[in-house]
């Protein structure tokens, strides 16, 4: 009981925290091991659980999604179509080689969002470019396979291509991403070492923190969206950099 008990409050938190600051991982996996769940098993059980994150701010952040559906959906499938490329690739392959090029993606990333585009000016060639759909297939490919502050990844490729406010492009990049976790989950559940036991309570916790999320993101003055998921981004890169480069 103490077990379900703290895995589903790692959930909210996690939760809050992915719809807020797209971290949840650092939260939820480290919560996973504790409870001595082995790497790639924590790994695809917090991918799956993740799924109800997603649900859980699209419930959430309806007012921000409002007028957006097919953007959302034009995105989703590519997201999803990168989820699974992931999944097949963690399930093939040894994951060094992504846990070695994560911590520069992510502080890459991360400085990104303290550049903001300026009002009418977007980079990727906007929503409709290319660029745009080639950077969001690479992201998604990445959660589906390692997943550390993938979320961020996201918000940032979509910040830096939408001329819109940072909280309608979180809105967007909560949806988009539970699509490639989605995909990858469905691999992982057929084929992959899952938790389940840790799944549903981990996933409740991932339900409602997703839920809360957006209320507190809205509240969040200005740009200071952009500048905490930034800081908290260049934290966790120096983190995995060390784990990666010097473990």
């Amino acid at each position: 009981m103490g077990q379900v008990i703290g895995l589903a409050a790692a959930g909210v938190l996690a939760g809050v925290v992915s719809t807020v600051v797209s971290l949840a991982s650092i939260v939820s996996y480290p919560a996973l091991l504790a409870f001595g769940i082995p790497p790639l098993s924590a790994n695809v059980t917090n991918t799956v659980s993740l799924l109800f994150t997603g649900l859980g701010a699209a419930a959430g952040s309806r007012p921000e999604l409002a007028g957006q559906g097919r953007l959302v959906l034009r995105f989703g499938l590519i997201t999803a179509a990168g989820g699974a490329v992931g999944a097949v690739l963690l399930l093939a392959t040894p994951s060094q080689t992504f846990e070695m090029i994560a911590p520069l993606l992510i502080a890459g990333a991360s400085l990104l969002l303290l550049r903001p585009p300026r009002p009418g000016h977007v980079r990727l060639g906007g929503e409709n470019g290319g660029p745009l759909r080639a950077a969001l297939f690479a992201v998604a490919v990445y959660l589906g396979y390692f997943g550390a502050a993938g979320g961020l990844l996201m918000f940032a490729v979509l910040g830096s291509a939408l001329d819109r406010s940072p909280v309608r492009v979180n809105a967007i990049k909560n949806v988009v991403s539970s699509l490639a976790n989605g995909v990858a989950a469905i691999g992982f559940a057929l084929f992959g070492p899952v938790q389940w036991a840790a799944v549903a309570p981990l996933a409740a916790g991932f339900l409602v923190g997703g839920w809360i999320g957006p209320a507190i993101a809205r509240r969040l003055p200005g740009h200071s969206l952009r500048i905490i998921a930034a800081v908290c981004g260049l934290a966790v890169a120096v983190k995995l950099g060390l784990d990666a480069y010097t473990g």
